[in-house]
């Protein structure tokens, strides 16, 4: 079997990736352990063609063309060139592509064609309450009709999709993201820093760090030692500006003292950081199926999430992990404060996630989910 995903986020040392980037790799280097081959391709960030192996996984990263009102058309046909080079080489069995991966993709006859939904245009643009970019929403529309099936990495990713665009007939099953248990070890409550709470994710409004700043006076009123650490990549307006200096604007003059920015951390390096905290805080106010709450819970780690979107779908409440309302900060506070107040319960929460982990999220379980879909597929 030979599996191609189409993406620009495979990571890459010194450039930035998201959640997608992250899946691709971990899938990719399970499916190859299996004798499965896989390819990658996608646009380079840099001007230059690059080709390299990762650990058996063919990554083709193809130079950009920019040409004002052209460029989309112009890398597509780039896309579909290597796609075919690489069809008359060693037949391809499956393409896979995210929600507008598949819009100008040329269809090969033999090849069948999956979109895997992470959260898309109008996924994300409904829980940000704005209107979809008709440009967009002509890509994603486009895309879903020249996939042969259609999955999801949650069920609510998929149920809340299909209210925008009709794709009954290629529903497929919801399989989840996994996790690496081996690189994401169950973390020692001594190295947590005491009164440490941590936001890792893109730093813009949508993951929720505005009110989580606001809830911070309330957190160190109850806990004194209390500081935040904030772990992510900075998020641009339209006109460039930076989404972390706005919300500077909302940090206390006596709480400045205790927030610390980051930026941008390696995955490589998050369980030393998700370890030294005593509990993590992601109020997204939505998301698809977050590779990165599933690494907190990995590490046996206490926890504070939506209850939005897959939030009750991921988290047993009280039980492996806390939710809270993303938009109300005296919510996030009353949360978060639970957790720091409580030893017994950071550790039960801690242990209980670390199980539900394991029976459910685990690389091996969803490896052999992602193996049976494409083998069925395959045969319709």
């Amino acid at each position: 079997m030979h599996i191609c995903f189409l993406t620009h986020e495979y990571p890459k040392e010194g450039h930035p990736h998201g959640g997608v980037g992250t899946f691709v790799r971990t899938l990719s280097h399970n499916l190859v352990k299996e004798g499965i081959k896989v390819s990658v391709v996608g646009i380079n960030y840099i001007n230059t063609d690059e080709e390299g192996n990762d650990s058996g996984v063919m990554v083709y990263r193809l130079a950009p063309k920019i040409l004002k009102g052209l460029t989309w058309y112009i890398n597509s046909r780039i896309i579909n060139k290597k796609i075919e080079d690489l069809h008359q080489r060693d037949p391809i069995d499956v393409i896979e592509g995210t929600e507008l991966g598949l819009a100008f993709i040329t269809k090969i006859r033999g090849i069948k064609y999956t979109i895997r939904l992470h959260g898309g245009h109008h996924f994300f643009a409904e829980s940000e309450n704005r209107n979809t970019n008709p440009w967009k929403a002509y890509q994603e529309k486009r895309s879903f009709r020249k996939a042969d099936r259609i999955i999801g990495v949650s069920n609510y990713v998929i149920d809340h999709t299909s209210k925008y665009l009709e794709f009954t007939e290629k529903r497929g099953p919801a399989i989840y993201n996994p996790v690496d248990l081996g690189r994401f070890y169950f973390s020692d409550p001594q190295k947590a820093i005491k009164g440490r709470v941590l936001f890792a994710g893109t730093v813009c409004e949508k993951k929720g760090v505005r009110q989580l700043i606001m809830a911070l006076p309330k957190i160190r009123k109850a806990v004194p030692e209390a500081h935040l650490v904030i772990a992510g990549r900075d998020w641009k307006f339209p006109d460039g500006s930076s989404y972390i200096t706005h919300v500077k604007g909302y940090i206390n003059e006596i709480d400045k003292e205790y927030i610390t920015f980051l930026g941008p951390v390696e995955n490589d390096q998050m369980p030393e950081l998700i370890e030294s905290s005593e509990v993590c805080v992601f109020p997204s106010h939505m998301e698809a199926m977050p590779l990165a709450w599933l690494e907190v819970l990995a590490m046996g780690k206490a926890f504070v999430a939506s209850n939005t979107g897959p939030g009750p779908e991921i988290i047993r409440d009280l039980e492996t992990g806390l939710l809270c309302d993303p938009l109300n900060p005296r919510d996030i506070a009353d949360k978060t404060i639970k957790v720091l107040q409580n030893s017994n319960l950071r550790l039960k929460l801690g242990h209980e996630a670390r199980r539900d982990v394991e029976t459910r999220f685990s690389i091996d379980k969803i490896l052999a989910q992602n193996i049976k879909f494409y083998q069925n597929l395959l045969e319709e």
